[in-house]
C-alpha cells in the first residue's frame, strides 16, 4: 500500500465515479427529490441524530440520498485509511486471496472502496478478493450487491467474491452470520465503517458495549490484519470512539497502528469539548458539487475520525517522545503560529514565534492537521502550558496528511 508523500486531495476513480452514476440513475429520487431528501438525511447525521432510525436505510428516500451523496464520500474515506496501511508485499502469505470482512456495510461503502482500490493498485488481488458483507437488514445488502455487480462488470471481473449475510450487529458471532464469520477467517481486513456509532443507542454504557462487539472479532484477525473503524467527525461520536479505543486498550487486546502515537488513555478525553478528527482535502465529483449548490452545502473536504488497530503492534511510524500528530490546524496569529500535537506525552499547544523562524523549523508552515512530525528543541516556561520551537528547534515532517 502507498505510503502518503504529500498533501494531495483524494478523488475517486473514473470506474467507480461511471459506476456511482449508473447505480444512481436507477434510483428512484431526482433533481429537487432527491436534494430535499439528502438535506433530510444530513440533518439526522448531524443536528437530529436522535430522531436516525436504526434501520434508516430501509426507506427508499434515504437510501437514495445515501446513495447519491453520502456514499461517494465515504468511499473515499476509505480509500484514504487503505493508503495508511502497509504495503501487500509484507502480508505473511501474499499468494492467499485477500479476505475481508465488512461488518455494517450498509450499501456496500468498504467492500467496494476496497474492490476499486485493489483494481488500480494489484488488479489480481482484486480478481480473487473475498468479502463477507453483512447488515442488519436486507435492503442494504441487495444495495451492495447491485454497486459490487456493477463495479465488476465496468471493469470486466468476475462478482463471485462477495457473500451477504443478515445479522444482528450487536451480537455477530451468534446464528448464521457467527457461523459465516468464522468460516470466513481470518480476515486480512476487518472494516466498520460508520456504524459503531449507531450500536447500543439506548445502552448504559454504549462504548464499552461496542468495544466487546470489536473485541469478539479480533480473535478473526489474521496476524498481518487491521481493523478499521471509521466514524463521523462529530464531537459526540468521535468522543465515543476514543472511549472505545480506551476500553480495548485497557483490556490489551489489541494497539493503534494509526492514528494514534501511543496506547496511554486518550488526552482528548481530558477536556468536555477536545475530540480528535481527520479532514483531508477531497476533488469533489460533479454530481456530488450539482446538489451541493442546490442544498447549499459545500463537500470539499473528508472529515471523519477513525482507529486502525493490530494485533502485531505494528505502527505508522516508530514512536519517541519527539514524534508527534499534528490533531489542529494550524493557528496563524500576530506574530505567532500555534498548532496542538498528541503522542504520549499527551496533548499539547506549541507555537513558534515569527522571529525564531530558521531553515531548521521551516517546515511548521507545511503542517496540516492529522501530519506526523519529529519536533525537537521545545521550550517551556516553568508553569507554563505553551511549548515554544526556538530559533534552533528542529521540525520535519515524517508522514504529511
Amino acid at each position: 500500500m502507498q505510503p502518503f508523500n504529500e498533501k494531495t486531495s483524494s478523488s475517486l476513480s473514473p470506474e467507480i465515479i461511471r459506476t456511482l452514476a449508473r447505480v444512481s440513475s436507477e434510483q428512484s429520487l431526482q433533481g429537487n427529490a432527491l436534494a430535499q431528501a439528502v438535506v433530510n438525511l444530513s440533518r439526522l447525521f448531524t443536528t437530529e441524530r436522535a430522531a436516525l432510525p436504526p434501520r434508516y436505510l430501509d426507506d427508499a428516500a434515504h437510501a437514495a440520498a445515501y446513495a447519491s451523496y453520502f456514499l461517494p464520500v465515504n468511499l473515499s474515506k476509505i480509500q484514504v485509511l487503505l493508503d495508511e496501511l502497509p504495503s501487500d508485499g509484507e502480508r505473511e502469505t501474499p499468494d492467499r486471496p485477500m479476505a475481508v470482512l465488512d461488518l455494517g456495510c450498509g450499501p456496500g461503502t468498504g467492500s467496494v472502496a476496497l474492490l476499486d482500490w485493489l483494481w488500480h493498485r494489484s488488479p489480481e488481488h482484486a480478481k480473487s478478493l473475498s468479502v463477507l458483507a453483512t447488515d442488519g437488514s436486507l435492503a442494504p445488502l441487495q444495495d451492495t450487491k447491485r454497486l459490487w455487480d456493477a463495479y465488476c462488470r465496468e471493469v470486466g471481473i468476475s462478482s463471485e467474491g462477495l457473500r451477504c449475510v443478515v445479522g444482528n450487529l450487536e451480537h455477530p458471532l451468534k446464528g448464521d452470520l457467527g457461523k459465516q464469520i468464522v468460516r470466513g477467517g481470518p480476515y486480512d481486513l476487518i472494516i466498520m465503517a460508520n456504524c459503531l456509532n449507531e450500536m447500543f443507542p439506548v445502552s448504559v454504557d454504549p462504548p464499552a458495549e461496542r468495544a466487546t462487539v470489536v473485541a469478539q472479532l479480533l480473535p478473526f484477525l489474521a496476524p498481518h490484519g487491521t481493523v478499521m473503524i471509521v466514524e463521523p467527525a462529530l464531537r459526540q461520536t468521535a468522543r465515543a470512539l476514543h472511549l472505545v479505543r480506551n476500553h480495548l486498550l485497557k483490556e490489551g487486546v489489541c494497539t493503534v497502528y494509526s492514528p494514534c502515537l501511543h496506547e496511554g488513555a486518550c488526552p482528548a478525553l481530558d477536556r468536555p469539548d477536545d475530540w480528535c478528527h481527520e479532514e483531508r482535502p477531497w476533488q469533489t465529483p460533479s454530481a456530488i458539487a450539482e446538489i451541493d449548490r442546490e442544498v447549499g452545502f459545500i463537500k470539499d473536504a473528508l472529515k471523519f475520525s477513525y482507529l486502525l488497530l493490530r494485533t502485531d503492534g505494528r505502527t505508522i511510524v516508530p514512536r519517541s517522545p519527539q514524534t508527534f500528530r499534528v490533531v489542529s490546524e494550524l493557528r496563524e496569529l500576530k506574530g505567532d503560529t500555534r498548532a496542538w500535537l498528541c503522542n504520549e506525552l499527551g496533548r499539547s499547544e506549541v507555537g513558534r514565534l515569527d522571529r525564531a523562524a530558521s531553515s531548521a523549523n521551516s517546515e511548521l508552515e507545511a503542517c496540516h492537521r492529522g501530519a506526523i512530525i519529529r519536533l525537537e528543541g521545545i521550550q517551556r516556561k516553568e508553569g507554563a502550558v505553551l511549548g515554544r520551537i526556538p530559533v534552533e528547534g528542529m521540525v520535519e515532517i515524517i508522514r504529511p496528511a
